[in-house]
């Protein structure tokens, strides 16, 4: 898949249902997760999307069509204080209605860029930081989307990103690993543990899964139990274990992601954990 069709399915698949999926939430459920984002309403945190498309876009085309733009140093705590009080008085429809229209725009936008804008490392960076990053930082409720996209593309290309980065040293230090495959094992532990919570949750829809009780106690086991392997067999059995989750959350209807042990499983073990342990 093309950069690009990987852009245009953000939007036109993950921001298309984004408002949607959140409507589905219990209203308790949804107001507590926007609050754990630090936002008092699904709105503001709208606003707080909606602003940065309306910012980052026209830069995106400028680049695309080799034009000057205005390069910016952004204060984020007061760009996203201002964008939700600029839409703080909006009339509730006509603000979803600018949001969609906007959505709607920047796909179009996109859609017209050539190909070989998106190879641009300046668009990239943006692209990622509004549409695709964002996604995964602002996520209220999972989409199969979503989920595949994280195991296909982030974690996908999570080795060959280790590889790559230049202070390995310091980033195995900051995770507490003394080597890159204990990260691989954490994950892939965490994956089965998850798997084991789908699996019990289609069988019953009520079924709910704790998971380890004690967290720290399981993540010290699971680098203990594979101690002796080597960094070549955990990097075979974390690509295994990876083909094995895509292959899981593929096999699921979209409305399995509506089932409370399902979606949170998921997006804890899949999202959530790769942003955890990322460069």
């Amino acid at each position: 898949m093309s950069y690009k069709q990987r852009t245009m399915n953000f939007l036109e698949i993950e921001w298309a249902t984004y408002i949607e999926r959140f409507n589905r939430l219990p209203e308790l459920d949804g107001s507590q997760r926007v609050r754990r984002q630090g936002y008092d309403r699904f709105r503001d945190m709208l606003a707080h999307i909606l602003a940065w498309w309306e910012d980052v876009m026209p830069a995106i085309l400028a680049i695309a069509e080799n034009r000057e733009f205005e390069r910016k140093k952004y204060d984020y705590d007061a760009f996203n204080a201002e964008a939700v009080a600029k839409y703080k008085d909006w009339d509730e429809a006509e603000f979803l209605a600018h949001f969609e229209k906007t959505r709607q725009k920047a796909a179009a936008d996109l859609r017209s860029m050539n190909e070989a804008a998106f190879d641009d490392k300046r668009i990239r960076g943006r692209i990622n930081g509004i549409f695709i990053h964002h996604a995964r930082e602002h996520l209220v409720a999972l989409s199969k989307f979503l989920t595949l996209d994280t195991l296909e593309h982030e974690w996908g290309a999570y080795i060959a990103g280790f590889d790559a980065y230049e202070k390995k040293e310091e980033f195995l230090k900051k995770q507490g690993v003394e080597r890159f495959g204990d990260l691989l094992v954490h994950a892939v532990a965490w994956w089965d543990e998850g798997a084991k919570a789908v699996q019990g949750a289609l069988k019953d829809p009520a079924f709910t899964y704790a998971g380890p009780g004690d967290t720290d106690s399981f993540n010290a086991e699971i680098v203990a139990k594979y101690r002796g392997a080597s960094e070549e067999e955990l990097r075979a059995l974390f690509e295994q274990k990876r083909l094995e989750m895509i292959e899981l959350v593929r096999s699921l209807p979209d409305s399995a992601f509506q089932n409370p042990t399902i979606e949170e499983w998921l997006a804890a073990d899949v999202v959530e954990h790769y942003d955890e342990h990322t460069f």
